[in-house]
């Protein structure tokens, strides 16, 4: 018994390294996403649509790389591939200090997009690997969590740092963070399970090496939940200003985030106990009356209302569909399919910011955030349909 419970551990030392190793990686990237625009404008002395090409140009890279990653663990190792984005990761965090003409820096967030996509993939694929199989989704949803931390203290910390100091402290101490990160990870131990390359494996690519076909179904469902929540994560702060609700903002991701982490436990214990659709079906619900309240909020108490739904619906829903799509697919294949959940949600995330910005000029705010409850209620209707597919795959 006690040999089993060992067996189905899922807080080990290989977790608990990887936990914040990905925690530091994603600090950084919040961190920077919320300052960096602020330092384009006030210490480069760049406009609004200059700064706003410093999170694009990133994402742009993340996405063209993403598909590439599975092969590239595949090829060269999970861990050994981390610890080589973790450097330069850390390398271009550091740089951050010096360059300063406008179009290095993009350059530079353009390089260092690369590197967060396999860093982000490696230790994902990962962790996978490590969670036992039949705690799948209690694991993974607790190694979500380190990405949950990262979205309330990056920006928390970055900003503190700017008003009390200055950027070049934000980018030691953002340096400092990766550092750790990548010194956890050379703890990890060389098992062959997870961490060493194929034999025999070569730089050649069909769809296979760059998708995991099994994984399609669900990462694409994946896609249309990140198109909605980039209603929030791009206009939040805007559609706060307009309702005079800005200082509540900085609060609502600090519930966002207290209620995605509290009822992890209990959701991730449902899904490996009685299936996936008895938190999916409930959380599709939660994230559009989450929304619904939000677009309809006038003041504080229904604007951090909708961050408590909207944290336990889309909390539950990415974790859940990431789950899905690497008990997709064979061990083996783990490293493409997580590749393939983060290129369908970050192509969700930048459309939906695209698309959400053109409603916003058009009809306003409120309409942008019923437009996504009424885009949650139609993925719900699609999950529905085929679900008792993407289930039958999953196992």
């Amino acid at each position: 018994m006690e040999q089993q419970n060992q067996q189905n551990k899922i807080f080990t030392k290989q977790f608990i390294s990887l936990f914040f190793t990905n925690m530091a990686v994603f600090f950084v990237f919040y961190g920077l996403i919320t300052t960096l625009p602020l330092y384009a404008i006030g210490v480069l002395g760049k406009s609004d649509d200059d700064s706003g090409l410093l999170v694009t140009v990133f994402l742009i890279s993340a996405i063209i790389v993403r598909p590439f990653c599975g092969k590239l663990l595949e090829v060269f190792g999970k861990k050994r591939l981390l610890i080589v984005s973790l450097a330069f990761y850390l390398a271009c965090t550091i740089l951050y200090i010096f360059f300063k003409p406008f179009i290095l820096l993009l350059a530079l967030r353009f390089f260092q997009g690369i590197w967060f996509s396999i860093a982000t993939t490696a230790s994902g694929s990962l962790a996978a690997d490590i969670i036992p199989a039949k705690r799948k989704g209690t694991g993974l949803g607790y190694f979500t969590m380190s990405t949950n931390l990262a979205v309330v203290f990056g920006p928390f910390i970055g900003l503190l740092i700017i008003q009390y100091a200055s950027f070049n402290v934000l980018f030691i101490v953002l340096s400092a963070f990766v550092a750790a990160g990548g010194l956890l990870a050379l703890t990890l131990p060389v098992e062959e399970n997870y961490v060493t390359p194929v034999q025999g494996s070569k730089f050649k690519f069909s769809f296979n090496d760059l998708f995991e076909k099994r994984a399609l179904p669900t990462a694409a469902i994946a896609c249309l939940i990140a198109f909605s929540y980039a209603s929030i994560l791009s206009f939040l702060s805007l559609y706060a200003e307009e309702r005079n609700l800005l200082t509540v903002a900085s609060y609502f991701y600090a519930v966002f985030a207290v209620a995605m982490i509290a009822v992890r436990p209990f959701t991730g214990r449902i899904y490996d106990t009685f299936g996936a659709k008895y938190v999916i079906i409930p959380s599709f619900f939660l994230f559009s009356i989450g929304l619904v309240i939000l677009a309809n909020a006038q003041q504080a108490i229904p604007f951090l209302l909708s961050a408590i739904f909207i944290g336990i619906g889309y909390g539950t829903l990415t974790t859940s569909f990431q789950s899905l799509c690497i008990q997709s697919t064979s061990p083996m294949r783990s490293g493409y399919a997580t590749a393939t959940y983060f290129t369908l949600f970050d192509i969700g995330i930048a459309v939906g910011s695209y698309v959400f910005g053109v409603v916003a000029v058009a009809a306003g705010y409120k309409t942008v955030y019923m437009s996504s409850a009424a885009l949650v209620f139609f993925v719900l209707v699609i999950y529905m349909m085929t679900h008792r597919k993407l289930q039958d795959q999953s196992e």
